[in-house]
């Protein structure tokens, strides 16, 4: 496999967020960040701690999410990844309904500690993998966990970046919007434009994201497809061929 697959972009990309902090983790249903973990460990030589939820040979908690909540009230995780039904322009997130909360439209799992995780953990990276209008609105049906929060409320923690499958965004906290970062190779800032529901900043030059180089690649398709593997069997099966390396 010689051809740079659009997930390895994104976990490249993500991994470069990770480089040089101390601790990161990772919930669940998230392959990309998880594998991301994984790659920026493996380039650390062993120096970050990476902790994938469901996993047993890469996750130092033993008590599942309450452990991972006193880690992180704690000030001991420095990166965790967060989703959403919808994402809005002021980085609120939704996972818990569409339209009216007491008529909806849809439902889904619900917040779980992503409010909590929101506050407390300094490095907190959005990612949505269905980059379109539906998705990335105005405003949200539901704050599940506010992007932001008034000035005299003590909140170390909040949104970083947002990733997707077109493009990276940062937020900028003390204006509460996001400004496009960079578009993923095969994408356009206009197409981004047509796909995105909120407003954000757009620089003069918008750069392409960064393709892994060879010494990456070999990272990800070696150990970091056998790791992640052990949790997203799937995952690494269509992305990397695992089963049929195997």
């Amino acid at each position: 496999m010689t051809e740079v697959r659009p997930e390895e972009i994104l976990i490249a990309s993500i991994a470069g967020m990770l480089d040089g902090l101390r601790h990161v983790a990772v919930g669940a249903s998230s392959p990309v960040p998880g594998a991301a973990a994984l790659l920026s460990r493996a380039r650390s030589g062993g120096g970050l701690r990476v902790s994938v939820l469901g996993s047993q040979a890469h996750n130092f908690f033993t008590d599942g999410g309450k452990e991972l909540f006193d880690c992180a009230g704690q000030g001991r995780i420095d990166a965790f990844f967060l989703s959403g039904a919808q994402i809005d322009g002021q980085a609120n997130i939704n996972l818990v309904s569409i339209g009216d909360p007491d008529r909806p439209k849809a439902r889904f799992p619900g917040s779980f500690g992503s409010a909590y995780l929101y506050y407390v953990v300094p490095r907190a990276i959005l990612f949505r993998m269905e980059h379109t209008v539906r998705t990335l609105v105005d405003t949200v049906d539901f704050v599940s966990a506010p992007g932001i929060s008034e000035a005299n409320v003590y909140r170390p923690g909040g949104p970083y970046k947002m990733i997707t499958d077109r493009c990276l965004f940062t937020f900028d906290k003390a204006r509460a919007r996001f400004t496009l970062e960079s578009v993923h190779p095969g994408h356009t800032v206009d197409e981004i434009a047509e796909n995105t529901g909120f407003a954000y900043d757009l620089p003069d030059t918008v750069p392409t994201t960064p393709v892994p180089d060879a010494a990456t690649l070999a990272l990800i398709r070696g150990p970091v497809a056998e790791q992640i593997a052990e949790v997203y069997p799937a995952f690494a099966d269509r992305v990397f061929g695992t089963a049929r390396a195997a």
